[in-house]
């Protein structure tokens, strides 16, 4: 009985960590997005543990496939208020706790 109870708890106290991206908010058009959230999960994926070198891959990459003026912060517990060009707006989390936005701002 003990054991019941105990394996309960462990299921109540476990995070669920999802492996792929969780989009909660986009303007963008279908094509765009696509290609936005595969550049940003492979950056993630390849800078987990450096999100500045994340957000660089991202920004660059944007830069070069969409024209200049893109901004990303990748990163955990941050919030935010921006001023975007419409329809260039990505927000979403990868890997559960690791958000990313990128907008563009001319």
């Amino acid at each position: 009985m003990t054991e019941f109870l105990e394996s309960k708890k462990d299921e109540e106290n476990r995070k669920i960590i999802h492996t792929y991206a969780l989009v909660k908010a986009s303007d963008m058009n279908d094509e765009m997005k696509a290609e936005t959230i595969e550049t940003c999960v492979t950056a993630c994926e390849k800078y987990s543990s450096n999100n500045e070198a994340a957000a660089r891959m991202i920004k660059e990459t944007m830069d070069k496939k969409f024209g200049t003026a893109w901004h990303t912060v990748v990163g955990e517990s941050y919030g935010f208020e921006i001023s975007y060009d419409s329809r260039s707006l990505l927000y979403m989390f990868f890997g559960g706790n690791t958000a990313v936005c990128t907008w563009k701002c001319s």
